[in-house]
């Protein structure tokens, strides 16, 4: 049996088909004919937006508009003036396309992969994607084409990109292996809009699997069992009958309130990274967005967003959203997120340096554009603003001090707004939590994040597989930090809610319940998953269960048991 990642939950039992990767090796060289070259490359371009446009449209037809995107944001990406003006000043240096191409685009990917934010890395999936298309042009190499496939494929494959997927017959694949990838990578994403189980990062898939031969891919558990006997491969096709069974009635919860089993009712909302993402979490049945990250405005771009231009996109979402609530987080930048234009210095720990709430505070004039932004935003919907990383009274009045002064030039200039606009507190430190109860008194909402709280508690990176074991949110420390933050909440009569990953994981769900959260946000295609979970739980049966779990002294004895009860 092989361990990876499982992405795309489902079972799939099927014959393997090993998609070997193309060679993008060259020498690098200087050229003599920058005007030549310049043509070179912008014929490479063209080719690229033309190829990507094609199967845009191959993926928008099997799957739907929202996956088609993912690849017209590769040719909106390359046509961006910026990167394509840094690579043509490179080969006017006398570099040639190839080598030009690979060094700006690797710029990106970097920029992109230090941030530590799965939606934002998901970019540099995008930029590796665009680099290794514009390569394989210059060099000649043909692209890969799966659309051949026999019924019972499992594909095979080092990394699964955007461009490929554009060649799949959903009704061919019954599972996608990878060596690479994430479960917020788009290689997942586009997996699970086509409805295939997907295990990505299994180390030496391509050559460890051989073409032809019969495996089953276990997309829920990360799971790719090899030669299976006959026993398991009746076993799995069980498993799959039920799984399509349990898919159907999740689509029974669609249109539904969120509402535990004793009838109290709960907002589940979508966390978004672009205006654009608004439209998943409708088409998700999602009641509105706990958490917009405004850091894609800023990023693949030499200069800040004006006003305007944010402006625009916040007012762009707030009216998908068309009335329910979106909860914008200010700018979450910093020393690991690293925006060239901005001139962040070089941090040691980058995770407790000069970043979010306290970079914005010491850059008055970026930080009130956009809270000038926001609050004109706000009077096209129901609109509120969230702070990052507080960790101090001082700074969440700091924040509030700065809406006043820009709601007050506004008023000067005319320009509407909601005056009553909500300001609240990501609790995502420790200093948060323990101070919840001061800060709930100037707060208008917390929504917890337990991604940061978790490695903020716990002292523990999570990107750290030496410390791995620490990062859990169901260590004791964690689960009574999460059950602080939310009784102050309540105590001052503010809604409390979750925007972290464990908001939707199921044996967390009735903790959440019992502690008193009165808002879920998790991604979009969690909700209907959520809103089922928390059918199913009464007060008083999540409290019994909160009781036990708060007894306890580790986080093994707390996964062990909710394991018995979820």
């Amino acid at each position: 049996m092989l361990k990876g990642i499982g992405a795309s939950e489902g079972y799939g039992i099927g014959r393997v088909m090993v998609i070997a990767e193309q060679s993008l090796e060259y020498t690098p060289k200087e050229v003599a004919d920058v005007d030549a070259e310049l043509e070179r490359f912008h014929n490479a371009i063209d080719v690229f937006c033309d190829n990507t446009m094609q199967q845009a449209d191959a993926i928008r037809k099997s799957t739907g508009d929202k996956e088609a995107e993912i690849l017209e944001g590769h040719i909106a990406i390359i046509r961006d003036p910026f990167m394509g003006g840094e690579i043509e000043n490179l080969i006017k240096s006398g570099q040639c396309a190839e080598a030009s191409v690979e060094q700006i685009c690797k710029m990106f990917i970097d920029m992109f992969s230090a941030t530590g934010d799965d939606l934002t890395m998901q970019r540099a999936t995008d930029v590796k994607d665009i680099r290794d298309g514009l390569l394989g042009i210059l060099l000649g190499v043909k692209e890969v084409k799966i659309s051949d496939a026999p019924a019972g494929t499992v594909l095979v494959c080092r990394e699964l990109t955007p461009s490929m997927t554009a060649g799949i017959k959903k009704e061919n694949i019954v599972g996608i292996v990878t060596e690479t990838g994430s479960q917020t990578s788009h290689s997942a994403i586009l997996a699970r809009a086509l409805e295939i189980p997907a295990v990505l990062s299994v180390p030496n898939a391509a050559t460890q699997l051989s073409s032809d031969e019969l495996i089953i891919v276990d997309g829920t558990e990360g799971n790719v069992v090899t030669a299976p006997e006959q026993s398991q491969v009746d076993e799995y096709t069980a498993k799959r009958e039920a799984f399509l069974r349990e898919r159907r009635e999740l689509e029974s919860f669609r249109g539904k309130k969120t509402e535990s089993a004793d009838g109290t009712e709960y907002e589940l909302f979508c966390n978004i990274g672009t205006p654009k993402d608004a439209t998943k979490a409708v088409d998700a049945d999602g009641e509105g967005v706990g958490l917009f990250r405004t850091e894609f405005l800023f990023m693949d771009r030499n200069t800040l967003p004006t006003e305007d231009e944010q402006f625009e996109a916040y007012k762009q979402a707030s009216l998908i959203l068309k009335g329910k609530p979106l909860i914008i987080r200010t700018l979450d930048i910093g020393g690991d997120k690293e925006i060239p234009y901005l001139g962040l210095a070089k941090e040691d720990n980058p995770f407790m340096g000069f970043r979010a709430i306290r970079y914005c505070l010491k850059n008055r004039d970026m930080f009130k554009s956009q809270i000038k932004a926001i609050l004109r935003a706000s009077a096209f919907g129901d609109i509120r603003i969230m702070f990052p990383l507080i960790t101090a009274v001082e700074e969440l009045r700091a924040g509030k001090e700065l809406v006043e002064e820009a709601k007050a030039d506004l008023k000067v200039s005319g320009i509407d707004f909601d005056e009553n606009i909500q300001v609240g507190v990501m609790t995502e430190t420790a200093a948060s939590g323990v101070i919840a109860d001061l800060l709930a008194k100037e707060s208008d909402f917390f929504s917890i994040g337990t991604n940061d709280l978790t490695g903020y508690t716990m002292a523990a990176d999570r990107g750290n597989s030496d410390v791995g074991y620490l990062y859990s949110p169901f260590q004791p420390s964690v689960l009574r930090m999460i059950k602080s933050i939310i009784e102050n909440g309540r105590s001052a009569g503010i809604s409390v809610g979750m925007c972290g990953e464990a908001a939707a994981n199921p044996m967390m769900i009735p903790l959440l319940i019992s502690f008193g959260l009165t808002e879920f946000s998790v991604s979009a295609p969690s909700v209907l998953k959520v809103r089922k979970c928390i059918s199913k739980w009464t007060k008083a049966e999540a409290d019994t269960i909160a009781k036990k779990v708060m007894e306890m002294s580790t986080e093994a004895e707390i996964t062990a048991y909710l394991k018995t009860v979820v």
